[in-house]
């Protein structure tokens, strides 16, 4: 059984008749934008069709940083570290943060190179990522071995407990007045005059002037059937659990094809890095112009595969009414079996690096399915032709670590609150589909 168990969150039982924001969605980052929300005195209902931190976000690698991010997300990966560094404070409860460092290993010159690069660029916003040699790697790496020319390195950067993180954050949101629903799925919004009026829930409707859009590898689904055609594949990713290891550094560190985390229970988390199971699905075939160019540049790390996830998804409804039981209540939480070879191979790249895992074993293994951009940037902010609509969607596998912050900005926009990180990056239309696609109508 692969199915993750975070922190159970109890939340409410009879929903509210009104409130200023729903939010759809119980990962990490629809309970921050629910957290931030309540902070400014806003009345908030989150509803989650499952458990509360129970798909990729309590799946992933458990990795928080700024170190290697795209140009565009570097500036909302530095307010999310701020922001992690406070959480447990904040919240009295432990997220398993700790800033610990992390460390990308090379083999090739042609992999320095790279990060040369990344350094040059990253340079304007004053990361303390610095370069390592070879001969570097011994002191800051103990019991390291292999062929590695060096690497990179980033002293502020850090690791946290994904089961733990957000039901944390549920919590506190829940201390601030937010009441949490789970087990309850939102099947469509209404709207008056083409903005939102409320949302219909499986248990009933609740009247609301503003939406947020938070559903992980859901998302397309949801979207689509209000005429939103978000361009959001799925990849599958792989982690396994195994045996305590002595003489290792306690910071996350990944190369070309392994990747490692200390975690709080003495365990690893341990991946194949740099090799993603990409499902072939309908939407596969749909979506093939927005990724092709995606498809090209990152083919040595995709693998395609076919399997019943194809039917599933075949047979699976793209449109519903208000009335109708959805798939959001037919499937609770996603539990995708993961690439066992990937996590066989995983493991054994590790332990030529790392010797000391050489006696180490998988004692548990899950996976998760992560929504992705074209240009695997997220999409944070309003639908311009639907006021009181917004996303928060697309993480590309980075919406553990800059979760805290993309809920921190989508509470900011609805306050009225001049963003602390500037949204034009992450907006809705910078993709040409939703441009063509918003069709909503007056009532769904």
């Amino acid at each position: 059984m692969s199915r993750i168990l975070p922190d159970a969150v109890i939340g409410g039982t009879e929903l509210p008749q009104d409130a200023d924001v729903v939010v759809i969605g119980g990962g990490i980052v629809g309970v921050s934008s629910a957290y931030y929300l309540a902070q400014r005195g806003l009345r908030v209902v989150l509803c989650e069709k499952g458990l509360i931190g129970a798909e990729q976000s309590g799946r992933n690698w458990g990795w928080v940083r700024q170190m290697g991010r795209d140009e565009a997300e570097i500036p909302l990966a530095l307010q999310s570290l701020k922001l992690w560094r406070g959480l447990n404070g904040a919240l009295g409860a432990d997220t398993g943060y700790r800033q610990t460092g992390i460390t990308y290993l090379c083999r090739t010159e042609a992999e320095m190179q790279d990060y040369r690069n990344w350094t040059e660029a990253a340079k304007v916003y004053q990361i303390d990522t610095r370069l390592v040699g070879k001969s570097d790697l011994p002191g800051l790496l103990p019991g390291i071995s292999g062929d590695f020319v060096g690497g990179m390195h980033t002293a502020s950067d850090g690791r946290a407990e994904p089961i733990q993180a957000a039901p944390a954050l549920a919590r506190a949101a829940l201390a601030l007045g937010a009441q949490i629903f789970t087990s309850c799925a939102v099947r469509g919004i209404e709207t008056e005059a083409g903005a939102v009026s409320g949302v219909i829930t499986e248990h009933g409707p609740i009247r609301c002037r503003q939406v947020v859009l938070a559903g992980g590898a859901w998302s397309r689904l949801f979207a689509g059937n209000l005429g939103i055609d978000l361009p959001l594949l799925k990849i599958l990713g792989s982690v396994a659990r195994v045996s305590p290891v002595e003489g290792v550094s306690d910071m996350p560190v990944g190369a070309s094809n392994f990747a490692f985390r200390r975690r709080l229970d003495g365990g690893f988390s341990v991946a194949m890095r740099n090799a993603n199971a990409v499902p072939i699905v309908p939407d596969s075939f749909r979506l093939f112009p927005d990724f092709s160019a995606k498809l090209v540049t990152s083919w040595k790390e995709l693998r395609l595969r076919v399997g019943r996830r194809f039917l599933e998804e075949w047979q699976m409804p793209r449109s519903w009414g208000p009335d109708d039981i959805t798939p959001f209540e037919r499937i609770r939480v996603l539990d995708p079996d993961p690439n066992a070879s990937f996590l066989d191979r995983g493991l054994q790249h590790l332990a030529k690096a790392f010797p000391a895992f050489g006696a180490a074993r998988i004692t548990r293994s899950w996976g998760g399915l992560i929504d992705t951009t074209p240009d695997a940037v997220p999409v944070i902010g309003p639908v311009e032709r639907i006021p009181g609509f917004f996303l928060a969607v697309g993480f590309s596998g980075h919406g553990f670590g800059i979760g805290p912050g993309a809920g921190q900005m989508i509470a900011q926009m609805i306050a009225g609150d001049t963003p602390l990180v500037d949204p034009k990056p992450f907006a809705a239309d910078r993709l040409a589909r939703v441009r063509r696609t918003v069709t909503l109508p007056s009532a769904a």
